[in-house]
C-alpha cells in the first residue's frame, strides 16, 4: 500500500469512518447537481418518457432565441456576416478545404 504510514499518525477507526463520510458527502453532492441542473433525470425517475416535462419548454424557449443568423450576400462570396444572439456582428470568411492524400490512398492530392 503506497499510503500506508498515514495509520501511524491517523488512527484506522477515525481516519477510515471520515474516509468514507466524505466519499457519501460527495456521490450525494453529485447527485443533487445531476437532479437541479437536468431535466430528464426527472422524467426518467416518474417512469415519464424523457422530454415531456417542463425542461423541453425551456429548452426550446432557448433554441428561438439563442440562434445565429448570417447574411451570405453582404459580402463578396467568400465571406458572410454573421449576427450572434447578443447582437454583435462578425464577417466569417469561407475556404474551401484542401484535400489530402491519405497513408491508405494511391491518388496524389490536386495541386
Amino acid at each position: 500500500m503506497n499510503n500506508s504510514k498515514i495509520w501511524l499518525v491517523v488512527k484506522p477507526t477515525v481516519g477510515v469512518p471520515i474516509f468514507l463520510s466524505a466519499v457519501a458527502v460527495g456521490s450525494f453532492a453529485v447527485h443533487v447537481a445531476v437532479l437541479s441542473n437536468t431535466s430528464w433525470v426527472a422524467d426518467f425517475l416518474k417512469g415519464d418518457p424523457m422530454g415531456t416535462a417542463a425542461g423541453m419548454a425551456a429548452l426550446e424557449d432557448k433554441a428561438t432565441t439563442s440562434h445565429a443568423s448570417f447574411d451570405a450576400e453582404a459580402m463578396d462570396g467568400k465571406a458572410v456576416l454573421v449576427t450572434l444572439p447578443d447582437g454583435t456582428q462578425a464577417r466569417a470568411i469561407l475556404e474551401v478545404p484542401r484535400t489530402v492524400a491519405s497513408a491508405g490512398s494511391s491518388r496524389l492530392p490536386d495541386s
